[in-house]
């Protein structure tokens, strides 16, 4: 059974993976984020108690 050779397709599978994930890190290491973490706003928000009507 040729398929089960790995000799004509493993080394091509292996290179072919190696060059794509070559590319992609470097593609994607050189990506910027659009929007720059910072830190939460550490102010706390003065709640009032809700009325409801049916109480």
């Amino acid at each position: 059974m040729p398929q089960l050779n790995p000799s004509p397709w493993l080394f091509i599978f292996l290179l072919s993976w190696s060059m794509l994930l070559l590319v992609l890190k470097t593609k994607t290491l050189q990506l910027t984020p659009h929007n720059t973490p910072s830190l939460p706003n550490q102010q706390t928000l003065a709640t009032a108690p809700w009325n409801w009507p049916w109480i």
